[in-house]
């Protein structure tokens, strides 16, 4: 690739302070592991930005600042952006967009930190770009698997991931009656068209979840962009006697809520009332603007205000759920759930909507969600060795995914380092049964999905355990098996950090709704990939 022996290597990080100090504990480790592989294949490292002894990190935490690094770099030698930890993507993206020579992106295969989540928003956000890159991963960096790669990529400039699990839609056989309802349902959709309720676009740097208007309206779906301050301005309108009843709901259905007494690093009663209230406003303002889906960025701009959303985004989600009033007396939206797509992915808000009414169609439960890929490792099932993933959003998933429902779902108080203000979770372990699987992208300046089938497992206990308090254990959990894909063909194609997840009532049922979905999604002009195991 070059006859220069040095590898440039950057790291993007959060925007938060607390996040990054938290987190560089990993980078550091990293880096060294890396730096060693480097150097047994006789490259050196030059990091391309300092340690800050006042932030006490090395990471890129702000686009200014990648912009500053960027103007440094030689733009045509090979450069690394190495990942331990979640990323805001904008920070590195501008530097990338001229860089002339091979990029690879790379992060740590690890739970414990956010490294995988941060390289495949990245990877979305390069494709949506347009940004030629090659990826690659490990557990230690020593495996023969990620030295190969690694080696591919010094002497080539490019990796080369296995994608035999990937065919064109055109290559499944699917039934002349399910196209034809599929082509009927996308005519409806396109006639009545649908508004989409955004909250303040793109404020956690996920580029590869914006999808241009022009994109979005061909589908029938039309952005009502809305300001985090509204729903702030809507809750100081909700009374705590309305915030009381909404909890009281929860509490009698069996949830519980992990409160404690100092609001610095524990659940209080106050927080999660405030939450019931964003709860409340979020439906009300839903409500007034007609959206039929809506997404909170539940991080920026809120997290300096009030307690966390992601109380309201689980509940969303759910068709039972507790019944809100408007300020006239109205029960909003009663009966159904508002779909709600977390960190504002307005790629996962064309996934929910659609879904929904599928399913609601299908007569199959309709709840849905986004899950972070945040990690996995084998596992024996029934007595064979299963690649199961750790499938683990941020924050909130649908009771009705849970064991036991209600009764099975808690809240504990989200992480310090990201939620100085508090507010609790929505968790609970993901129930065993058959799932659709999928992910919309933009590449190439055109909308496109990657979808399948799979299954969500039961783990024992101590297992399940093991891997909550290995990863981020106030947060909702899924065990996950997508057959006929490995764990590298997963990584080396998924370009999103979020996976979109469905139930269906058996496998009978799971193939004929992901076959219903993806022929509406073609219908829709969304070109369709189905991967792993075929129907």
């Amino acid at each position: 690739m070059t006859a220069n022996r040095t590898i440039q290597v950057v790291a993007s990080g959060d925007l938060r302070l607390s996040s990054n100090r938290v987190g560089w504990k990993y980078q550091e480790a990293m880096e060294a592991k890396l730096a060693n592989a480097l150097h047994q294949l006789g490259y050196e490292v030059r990091r391309g930005h300092p340690i800050d002894p006042v932030k006490q990190h090395g990471f890129i935490d702000s686009q200014k600042m990648g912009l500053e690094v960027f103007r440094n770099l030689d733009p045509h030698a090979p450069i690394i952006v190495a990942e331990s930890v979640w990323q805001y993507s904008h920070h590195v993206l501008p530097g990338l967009t001229t860089q002339k020579g091979p990029i690879l992106t790379l992060a740590n295969f690890d739970g414990a930190s956010s490294g995988l989540v941060g390289l495949l928003n990245l990877n979305g956000s390069l494709t949506k770009a347009g940004v030629a890159y090659s990826t690659l991963w490990s557990v230690n960096f020593d495996d023969d698997f990620f030295l190969g790669k690694l080696e591919e990529w010094l002497k080539h400039g490019v990796i080369t991931h296995d994608e035999s699990h990937v065919v064109s839609l055109e290559s499944i056989a699917v039934d002349a009656a399910v196209k034809a309802e599929a082509l009927a349902y996308a005519e409806d959709f396109q006639r009545r068209k649908a508004i989409m309720g955004v909250f303040d676009e793109g404020c956690m740097g996920m580029f590869n979840a914006i999808v241009p208007d022009k994109l979005l309206n061909r589908l029938g779906l039309f952005k009502e962009r809305l300001s985090q301050s509204s729903l702030y301005a809507e809750m100081l309108n909700v009374t705590d006697s309305e915030a009381e009843e909404i909890l009281s709901w929860l509490l009698e259905k069996g949830m519980k809520f992990n409160w404690g007494t100092n609001p610095e690093i524990e659940l209080t009663r106050a927080q999660t009332l405030e939450q019931c209230k964003m709860y409340i406003a979020a439906l009300r303002i839903a409500d007034e603007f007609g959206c039929e889906t809506i997404g909170i960025q539940y991080q920026q701009g809120l997290k300096d205000l009030v307690a966390a959303s992601d109380l309201v985004e689980g509940l969303l989600n759910n068709v039972n759920r507790p019944p809100a009033l408007s300020q006239d007396g109205k029960e909003l939206f009663p009966g159904k759930s508002l779909p709600h797509f977390n960190e504002v992915d307005e790629c996962a808000g064309i996934d929910t909507l659609i879904t929904t009414q599928l399913w609601e169609k299908l007569g199959l439960s309709p709840e849905n969600t986004l899950h972070d890929i945040r990690w996995g490792e084998d596992f024996t099932l029934n007595g064979k060795s299963e690649f199961v993933w750790v499938f683990l959003i941020s924050g909130a998933a649908p009771p009705e995914h849970f064991i036991g429902g209600y009764a099975g779902a808690e809240s504990d108080r989200q992480p310090p380092m990201y939620f100085q203000k508090g507010g609790g979770s929505l968790k609970g372990v993901s129930k065993p049964g058959p799932i659709v699987w999928s992910r919309v992208y933009i590449e190439n300046d055109q909308l496109c999905a990657d979808m399948g089938v799979g299954e969500a497992v039961f783990l024992p206990e101590a297992e399940t355990k093991r891997r909550w308090e290995a990863t981020t254990p106030a947060w909702p959990i899924m065990h996950a098996v997508l057959p006929g894909i490995s764990r590298d063909q997963m990584m080396g194609r998924h370009k999103a950090n979020h996976i979109q997840v469905a139930y269906a009532n058996d496998q009978a049922s799971a193939v004929h709704a992901a076959q219903l979905k993806a022929e509406v999604f073609a219908a829709l002009g969304i070109h369709v990939f189905w991967c792993g195991e075929q129907p």
